[in-house]
């Protein structure tokens, strides 16, 4: 009955977009640990009184900020052409983690001199923890392509470009660099797990499988690994492997989130709902806030025709989570068999409202119309079911045809 969602809403899946992940920071401190520190040597400038320089990195390093902040300032009254206290200042800037400050002020070095050593990496490090991404790889990647293949520099400018393409949601493109990273790092778990990540949401499920290997070596019994590896073989069809590896997930750590949601979902695509609602209940011990849990536990017990059950349980989710059409829809479902048909109007008017598309949702409010005596109504919302799947059908037709339809001549 309910479609099937963006598996990467509901299950393991890490938050999205630019904010860094603790992921991404366990893999910063290995990564680029000592980068961002300028040379004091290579970026010394000839005309800067010496003491008056010496007193602000002094002060720099002694993690006196504001001191040293004022130094460098002081320098620029005299030498404002200078890039080094601009690079300096916005490294100051960085290590307060006021990264769109330290962005300006590496942007005014660079301008004034754009061969300062490490400044454009430092700029890059600054749009990349601001979450700035695109602005980020677009630094990283010819500093990248420039170094030699073995270059240790190199290995941390390719983390940087995978998580940056991960950051930004670009997953087939973090791909390779990941990829090249976890070759050159034998023990990086927190790489392989991000790696794996991709993969999934890129679909390279193959991907997923092999970097799921690699992660056992370094972590037998890692849930979260495994419920990426159901979620792969899921979507390639291997429904029983799939449940096989998140009942695995569910063994090596009960508590992880979402394990017992990824494997009361895959049991509910197969209409065991029995034991699927098991597995959501066990996840909402977990999480008392999961609302996804709520909703396919609600449907489950609906399918079973455990009514009142399903009526309580979506009552509530449809008040904390109004958006959610299935959650109305099924709320319709129940409200019309207990003959409250009013109510049942109402819910899946709200679901068709919120999902048009629903092929479902339209033949449920037009059954609905027909036992009512709203003949009219109910034939138009029928109507719009079977444009849908036409529609759905004929896309497939195309697809299967090999392109645009193309006319021939009829049967005689």
């Amino acid at each position: 009955m309910a479609r099937r969602e963006n598996r990467a809403a509901q299950a393991s899946l890490p938050a999205q977009g630019v904010t860094l992940s603790v992921r991404v920071l366990q893999l910063l401190r290995g990564a680029v640990a000592g980068v961002m520190l300028l040379s004091a040597c290579q970026c010394m400038a000839q005309a800067t009184p010496q003491n008056q320089r010496q007193t602000a990195i002094a002060l720099e390093q002694q993690g006196d900020f504001t001191a040293a902040e004022q130094a460098w300032r002081e320098i620029l009254k005299v030498h404002a052409t200078q890039a080094e206290p601009y690079a300096h200042l916005g490294l100051l800037e960085a290590r307060q983690e006021h990264y769109h400050q330290a962005i300006a002020l590496y942007r005014k070095a660079l301008a004034l001199d754009p061969s300062m050593p490490s400044l454009r990496l430092n700029l890059g490090l600054a749009c990349f923890k601001a979450g700035e991404m695109k602005e980020a790889i677009g630094i990283f990647l010819p500093l990248y392509k420039s170094l030699h293949a073995t270059s240790p520099e190199r290995q941390r400018l390719a983390i940087l470009l995978g998580m940056a393409n991960y950051g930004r949601g670009a997953y087939a493109e973090a791909v390779p660099y990941l990829k090249v990273a976890a070759a050159a790092d034998a023990q990086n778990l927190p790489l392989r797990l991000s790696l794996a990540h991709s993969c999934l949401w890129s679909k390279q499920y193959p991907c997923v499988l092999d970097t799921y290997h690699q992660i056992l070596t370094l972590n037998a019994n890692s849930a979260e690994a495994d419920m990426l590896a159901g979620e792969a073989l899921d979507e390639m069809k291997d429904h029983a492997g799939a449940i096989e590896q998140f009942r695995a997930a569910v063994k090596a750590n009960p508590n992880q989130p979402d394990v017992h949601f990824g494997l009361g979902y895959l049991l509910w695509t197969q209409r065991r709902y029995d034991d699927a609602v098991s597995e959501f209940q066990l996840e909402l011990v977990n999480n008392p806030d999961h609302q996804q849990a709520l909703l396919y536990m609600g449907d489950a017990q609906m399918q079973m025709s455990h009514f009142d059950i399903a009526q309580t349980l979506l009552e509530k989710l449809t008040q904390t989570s109004p958006k959610v059409p299935l959650g109305h829809l099924d709320l319709g479902i129940v409200y019309a068999d207990e003959g409250r048909k009013d109510d049942a109007l109402r819910e899946m008017s709200k679901a068709v409202q919120l999902d048009p598309d629903d092929v479902n949702g339209h033949w449920r409010l037009g059954r609905l119309y027909l036992s009512m005596g709203k003949k009219e109504a109910g034939k138009m919302e029928l109507e719009k079911a079977h444009r849908i799947t036409k529609s759905a059908d004929d896309a497939l037709i195309n697809k299967i045809s090999g392109g645009s339809p193309t006319t021939k001549t009829p049967i005689q």
